[in-house]
């Protein structure tokens, strides 16, 4: 296995692809590229349309998988609000690569009786053209204006319970139709392309949630589906602004614009700790009821917290979960799916997240990816659309067995 990646600021189409593509060929030292990813800012968007040509000419046995962003990350530089076009190349041998494209309609329908996973496998095997086998990984990067959703989420983890879905959502534009999937050598302007991984290959993902607690958890003692009406037999507003009042003036005035919810996805645990919640966007209020309104579907007495985003705990919690990766081998590459919330609107220097990635390991780690609309990555063994944070992909060697 052989990775590369490279990236281009300059404001002309035709010399990035051109820089871009040099450095990772010098790179990839004579490899043949087999898996390219392209991640592109929307100051090209009036000639997006060209990438996938103009990369096929410069890697032509290559199968091409990207999409737009508002900023692009590869080769320990993040270019945000500036012309950018990142890659990463890999050379493969022994893995089975699936690039697919799936509009909504040609979407697996994710409401469909999911007890039968055998059947509910055969679907997806089926739209994304792959053969039955071991479970795959899936590197997803969707449109966040006409993918059928999160729920295809839960349908994709029943399917293949061992495999990693891990991406981001395309970003740089405002409306349907103004952001672009690239998928071998088509451009879309719809659903959601991928990319399935079998074969001689392990992944690792770190997620970086980056909130930190306050106030105690609770539980959710009255709710319906995503509203909770109750925290420890109390309404829920009358908590929130309890727990407002004892926080100090920059904590309050950071709420305003920073307050989340975190609920607690192991039912079992006693204890609570980073990477325990699933951070989601308190989406309502309502004054007459007292009722909150949270992204995300509860289950029967859910355990829940009150959280901040935080500069320093979003830090710590990426260097957390870098620690952990760094006593494993070494891995050959990096893809980072961030948020459009991180990057230099959280953090005071440029390239934090790439460079703290490389910092824990390596200096010469390739890395790639793009800042998205959502992020995706698993939690506890379920994966889940997030928002504010960094998931990252790690792609190592097999371990001799």
């Amino acid at each position: 296995m052989r990775w590369a990646s490279s990236i281009s600021a300059a404001d002309d189409l035709s010399k990035a692809v051109a820089q871009a593509s040099a450095r990772l060929e010098q790179q990839l030292a004579g490899a043949d590229c087999d898996l390219l990813l392209a991640f592109i800012s929307p100051q090209h968007s009036s000639r997006w349309h060209e990438l996938p040509a103009a990369l096929r000419d410069r890697f032509p046995r290559a199968q091409l998988l990207g999409c737009t962003g508002a900023g692009v990350i590869a080769d320990g530089l993040e270019l945000e609000q500036t012309p950018g076009l990142a890659l990463a190349g890999a050379s493969l041998p022994g893995v089975e690569f699936t690039p697919f494209h799936l509009p909504a309609e040609k979407t697996p329908d994710p409401a469909e009786p999911g007890d039968d996973p055998e059947a509910e496998r055969e679907r997806w095997n089926d739209a994304l053209g792959l053969a039955p086998g071991p479970d795959p990984h899936l590197i997803l990067l969707p449109d966040p204006f006409t993918w059928t959703g999160p729920e295809l989420l839960d349908s994709l983890d029943r399917a293949y319970p061992s495999g990693v879905k891990i991406g981001g959502l395309s970003s740089g534009g405002s409306r349907v139709g103004e952001h672009r999937l690239f998928c071998d050598r088509s451009a879309h302007h719809r659903g959601m392309v991928g990319v399935a991984l079998r074969g001689a290959i392990e992944v690792d993902t770190v997620i970086a949630q980056g909130c930190r607690s306050i106030g105690v958890p609770m539980f959710v003692t009255r709710h319906q589906q995503q509203v909770i009406y109750e925290l420890d037999g109390c309404p829920a507003l009358d908590v929130l602004r309890r727990l407002l009042d004892t926080l100090d003036s920059r904590d309050r005035k950071r709420a305003r614009h920073s307050l989340q919810l975190g609920v607690v996805m192991d039912p079992q645990r006693e204890a609570y700790h980073i990477g325990d919640f699933l951070i989601r966007d308190i989406v309502g209020i309502d004054p007459q009821s007292g009722a909150l309104a949270t992204a995300t579907p509860l289950y029967k007495n859910a355990v829940v917290q009150f959280h901040l985003r935080d500069t320093m705990t979003s830090a710590g919690d990426l260097f957390a979960g870098l620690t952990v990766q760094a006593k494993r081998p070494k891995p050959a590459a990096a893809l980072m799916f961030s948020c459009l919330g991180r990057g230099q609107t959280l953090y005071p220097t440029a390239n934090y997240e790439s460079h703290r990635v490389r910092a824990h390991l390596g200096d010469d780690l390739p890395i790639a990816g793009f800042f998205c609309n959502g992020e995706i990555g698993p939690v506890a063994g379920r994966t889940y659309l997030h928002g504010y944070t960094s998931a990252i992909l790690l792609f190592r060697e097999p371990e001799p067995k």
